[in-house]
């Protein structure tokens, strides 16, 4: 069975005209699947051996699934995408990449600039950005997803529901396992990424390289500084199979932070595809992370 090949607006609309469920193949023919709409989670399918949950759906119908034989479409739970609390920022996983890049964000959050550097990251057509979700872009665990580099970076924690009704939470750094491998169970359904208000409050600085203008990153390198008790942190994604963070109580010396993400990263551990070549990634990944380390010094030269 294949699942949708086509835009979500275009499946909603022949949901809409049809009597039955339905999935489609590559060319658009009606084929004898199923489409769950559930609209509260007392309402969800027992999951099953073929299930996949539908959200944004921009890798689901992007290719022939033959392995799914039905959709569970997750739209109509009403999420609310963005939720500033006192404690931080949630998002929900239904959230699409156009309204995170959105948001007005508090005065206060000095990271805020980051999710924008992020979301323009994810380098795609506006029907994507309006599409896509970050839910979807964590649970894909591709090396390269920004809403990773962000939410890592930016100590999220992610919410789980159960098969069995309960939640669990998982640090996002947890979260992403290696390519395409995520921590949700079979049945699992990820709920929301909350990032804390102590993350949200740091100064941040940005960094990200692809071999084209318009490729796919082949290195995303995010430093956070505490204005509250002076840590410092670099979260590398994009150049390894996983995010990887170097944790400091301080801002560290050229050669502390060079020696650190050597043992953090040995040259084995940088990604290797067509978007970049293990050694060309340590490369940016050590430049890149001393970049950082001198601009959140703040005097241009950083700490010794």
């Amino acid at each position: 069975m294949l699942a949708v090949r086509c835009d979500r607006a275009r499946t909603h609309a022949l949901h809409a005209a049809c009597d039955d469920d339905f999935a489609l193949d590559a060319g658009g023919t009606i084929l004898a699947a199923l489409i769950a709409k559930p609209r509260r989670r007392d309402e969800l399918p027992a999951w099953r051996q073929g299930d996949a949950w539908l959200a944004g759906g921009t890798w689901l119908f992007s290719e022939p699934q033959p392995k799914i034989s039905r959709l569970i479409d997750i739209a109509d739970f009403g999420w609310r995408a963005l939720e500033p609390t006192g404690q931080g920022l949630r998002i929900a996983a239904t959230c699409t990449i156009a309204q995170l890049d959105g948001m007005a964000f508090a005065s206060h959050w000095t990271a805020a600039p980051l999710v924008n550097q992020c979301c323009r990251s994810f380098l795609a057509s506006f029907k994507i950005w309006n599409a896509a979700t970050v839910g979807g872009n964590l649970c894909m665990a591709l090396p390269a997803g920004p809403m990773i580099s962000l939410t890592s970076a930016l100590d999220g924690v992610c919410t789980i529901w159960t098969r069995e009704g309960f939640e669990r939470r998982v640090a996002v750094m947890d979260f992403v396992m290696a390519p395409q491998r995520n921590a949700l169970k079979p049945g699992e359904l990820l709920r929301a990424i909350d990032l804390p208000l102590t993350a949200l409050r740091r100064r941040t600085a940005f960094r990200q390289i692809s071999l084209s203008p318009l490729g796919r990153s082949g290195a995303l390198v995010i430093g956070t500084l505490s204005a509250d008790d002076g840590s410092f942190a670099v979260t590398v994604t994009a150049a390894t199979p996983r995010p990887i963070r170097l944790s400091f109580s301080r801002l560290p010396s050229r050669d502390a932070l060079g020696t650190k993400l050597d043992a953090a990263i040995p040259d084995a551990g940088y990604y290797s595809d067509i978007h970049g070549a293990p050694a060309w990634r340590r490369h940016v990944t050590q430049q890149f992370a001393e970049e950082i380390r001198r601009e959140l010094a703040g005097n241009g030269a950083g700490a010794s």
